[in-house]
C-alpha cells in the first residue's frame, strides 16, 4: 500500500500467520520500480482465487520471478520454502513444472545475481539469521 493521508509510510500486507506471506510480498517490492511502489499491490492485477485453467496460467508466469526471490530469502533465513499455485478453489495447473520454472529462475538467480533490493534484503537477513560470529 503506498503512503497516502492516513497513513504517512508505505506499507507491505500479508498474512499475519505466514512468515512466508511476508517474504512473498517483500520479493514483490524488491521487483517493482519506482512507479510501481507507489501504486496498490505494486499496480499488478490480482484474480482472487477460483481462477480457470487459462488465468491460472497466466497468473504463474508473472509468479516465477517473485516466488523464486521468495525462495533466495528462505535460504538467506534457514527456512523451508513453499512453492504455491495460490488458487485451491481453482483449476489445478502443472505443479512439477511450475516448480521447476521457479527453482531455473532461482538458479539463474544465484548464478548472475538478484535485483539490487532483493541482494541488500538477503545480505540482511543473512546476518540476522546466521551472523558471522555463528558462521563456519
Amino acid at each position: 500500500m503506498p503512503a497516502n493521508h492516513e497513513n504517512e509510510s508505505h506499507q507491505i500486507v500479508f498474512r499475519s500467520d505466514y512468515f512466508s506471506s511476508a517474504l512473498h510480498e517483500i520479493a514483490h517490492w524488491c521487483i517493482a520500480g519506482p512507479e510501481r511502489r507507489l501504486q496498490v499491490d505494486y499496480g499488478y492485477w490480482y484474480a482472487p482465487d477460483g481462477r480457470d485453467d487459462a488465468t491460472q496460467k497466466q497468473f504463474l508466469q508473472v509468479e516465477v520471478l517473485p516466488q523464486a526471490i521468495e525462495w533466495g530469502f528462505c535460504l538467506a533465513c534457514g527456512v523451508k520454502f513453499n512453492i504455491s499455485l495460490d488458487n485451491l478453489n481453482g483449476d489445478k495447473t502443472d505443479e512439477f513444472a511450475f516448480t521447476s520454472n521457479v527453482a531455473m529462475q532461482l538458479s539463474q538467480l544465484l548464478s548472475t545475481g538478484f535485483p539490487a533490493r532483493a541482494e541488500e534484503f538477503i545480505s540482511v537477513l543473512r546476518e540476522a539469521y546466521y551472523p558471522e560470529s555463528m558462521r563456519i
